[in-house]
């Protein structure tokens, strides 16, 4: 039987701490492997901070992480316009009720 991998617990990175990891990479004295192993990181994460860095910094074609954040900002803001539009429409009917 082969052994099973144990998946490590997903971390999450300050925007500080991926930068200097990013700057780390593009210095070009350690590889991306390198500074992936020194930090106990995948290497994968550290190659796609590295790459959406350069799409940021418009080195790269894709979506900036600005727009990768709009279509979630967009739908937490619709969804709180329907519940204020749903509240609206029970105060009016309440309102209606009373001026009978």
């Amino acid at each position: 039987m082969g052994k099973k991998k144990l998946r490590r617990p997903r971390r999450s990175f300050t925007p500080e701490f991926r930068a200097e990891i990013v700057g780390l990479c593009r210095r070009g004295d350690r590889s991306v492997g390198q500074v992936a192993r020194d930090f106990e990181l995948t290497e994968t994460a550290v190659r796609d901070w590295v790459k959406q860095a350069e799409v940021d910094a418009g080195e790269r074609n894709g979506l900036t992480s600005s727009e990768r954040e709009e279509p979630a900002a967009l739908r937490q803001e619709n969804h709180r316009l329907r519940e204020d539009v749903d509240v609206l429409k029970r105060a009016t009917a309440a309102f209606a009720k009373e001026t009978r």
